[in-house]
């Protein structure tokens, strides 16, 4: 049994360790950063427009505009529940900044899939890693639709963007669900991904894919169809992301490729490192006119802007994976909300395409997601990629910002630390000016300790620095995908 006098001391030790404010502080540090189940917390509701409390700093003068992000936001109802983060119902996000303050609403895209589950209560809908079940009424691409990968600004309306079916436009004012975009009545319901590529001149190319066929899309900057062509891949590989230079078009073709047909997705691919990875290079001009380049194997989920060297060079950036276990299982545990997240980490990496038919794949050290880069160099030469940083096995999700400079081989970096999960970051130019550096970058987090989302603005010449101005909403929204910024 154990003695009072041993108890006592064991009692004043314990009043000492809590009665110490670092050691306190430590301790719900510890908790906050292992606590991330935030980021696939569900929303219940839509959020109305509210303003945010500034945190420290001023916003920069020149900054008005709206951060426009799409993300998953509803996982579980009681008749049944996704079981992967890519799957949960699209939640449009907008934050305006304007006059020095910003505010942040968010409303949910009114899809046919996220009707019918209202209805029965229950998340019925076969997905990307979530088998489904008989009540699932699915007769075409867009009964599947959850809307919730990725935004494109067209005009007045924002189009939601989901894998594969159609864009969902949206009201930019208020976020309402105006219905699918149907490009051309003999294309309905075919796939419009979630990563669009933009020329300079303003055109927007995207890829719909079904196994080794493709449809090109080309459009207008008003989102009016150009052309819908179809194209033959070399490999049916799943393609999430595909990039492009001002005159082509390139596919990266990983080793995850499919096999059979079942459900859901993820169940069709099998994971065969021993195939290699493919570049599939494609003119714009002439889709028949292909280069195809053959590279060590690599997982994917997203790729930089390419560009292209006068002598037909053509680079580009990827956060580069050893496997697919994030894919396949690691995204489950983010929706479980515990437990550890399997699968390493991607590192930032680099891929050289010369025009002689050599192809060279450098991987960095440096952990790597959702990259972007300056908008006004889309499809032409430039040095700078943003992206997040700072994720490891125990604690999944980014904690920081990085910008790699490619020409010095350096990056710049500032961890927000685990007490956040970070988002996609964009450039946003600053008026007037053209260097690469003159421009902020915009970026969320979810502060875990506060449980709220933030709203951050860094200088992207001084990223080391950190914030130049801060907000924080009233609420936490789990962690989005992708946005964009419309000044």
């Amino acid at each position: 049994m154990t003695s009072r006098r041993s108890f006592l001391t064991g009692c004043a030790a314990l009043s000492a360790a809590v009665a110490t404010p670092e050691l306190v502080r430590a301790a719900v540090l510890d908790r906050v950063a292992h606590d991330w189940s935030l980021a696939t917390r569900d929303v219940e509701a839509d959020v109305s427009r509210h303003a945010m409390t500034r945190l420290h700093g001023r916003a920069p003068a020149g900054l008005e505009g709206t951060l426009f992000r799409n993300g998953p936001a509803k996982f579980r109802r009681p008749g049944g529940s996704v079981t992967h983060w890519f799957d949960g119902d699209g939640l449009m996000r907008a934050f305006r900044v304007s006059d020095g303050a910003a505010t942040m609403e968010a409303r949910f895209a009114d899809t046919p899939k996220r009707r019918w589950e209202s209805e029965l209560d229950a998340m019925v809908t076969p997905g990307f890693g979530t088998v489904g079940d008989a009540r699932a009424k699915v007769g075409s691409n867009d009964d599947a639709n959850a809307a919730n990968t990725a935004v494109m600004a067209v005009g007045d309306k924002v189009w939601a963007l989901w894998e594969g079916g159609s864009p969902m436009a949206m009201d930019g004012a208020t976020l309402a669900t105006e219905g699918f975009v149907t490009l051309r009545d003999d294309l309905k319901g075919m796939p419009f991904q979630a990563h669009p590529r933009v020329d300079p001149d303003g055109t927007i190319w995207n890829v719909g894919t079904n196994g080794d066929m493709a449809v090109i899309w080309a459009l207008r900057p008003d989102g009016g169809l150009i052309d819908g062509r179809m194209l033959k891949l070399p490999r049916a590989s799943y393609m999430h992301d595909f990039t492009a230079t001002d005159r082509h078009l390139v596919f990266v073709l990983q080793p995850w490729v499919f096999a059979r047909n079942t459900m859901p997705f993820s169940a069709r691919l099998d994971w065969r490192p021993e195939m290699g990875t493919l570049v599939a290079v494609v003119d714009k001009g002439d889709l028949s006119t292909t280069r195809t380049y053959e590279l060590p194997p690599f997982s994917h989920f997203h790729l930089g802007d390419a560009w292209e060297e006068a002598d037909g060079t053509i680079r580009f950036d990827v956060p580069a994976g050893e496997d697919v276990q994030f894919g396949v299982d690691g995204a489950r545990v983010l929706v479980e909300g515990k437990g550890r997240v399997p699968g390493a980490p991607s590192l930032l990496s680099m891929v050289t395409l010369r025009p002689d038919g050599r192809a060279g794949f450098e991987r960095t050290d440096v952990t790597a997601e959702f990259v972007s880069a300056d908008p006004r160099r889309r499809g032409l030469r430039r040095s700078l990629t943003v992206h997040v940083t700072g994720e490891r096995g125990d604690r999944p999700l980014a904690t920081g910002l990085a910008v790699r400079d490619w020409n010095s081989g350096r990056s710049d970096v500032f961890d927000f630390g685990d007490g956040h999960v970070m988002e996609e970051a964009l450039f946003v130019p600053k008026p007037g000016r053209t260097a690469e550096r003159d421009a902020w970058l915009v970026v969320p987090s979810i502060n875990l300790a506060a449980a709220r989302t933030e709203l951050h603005v860094l200088d992207a010449a001084r990223v080391s620095d950190g914030p130049v101005v801060s907000w924080r909403g009233d609420v936490a929204l789990p962690a989005g995908f992708h946005g964009t910024w419309k000044g």
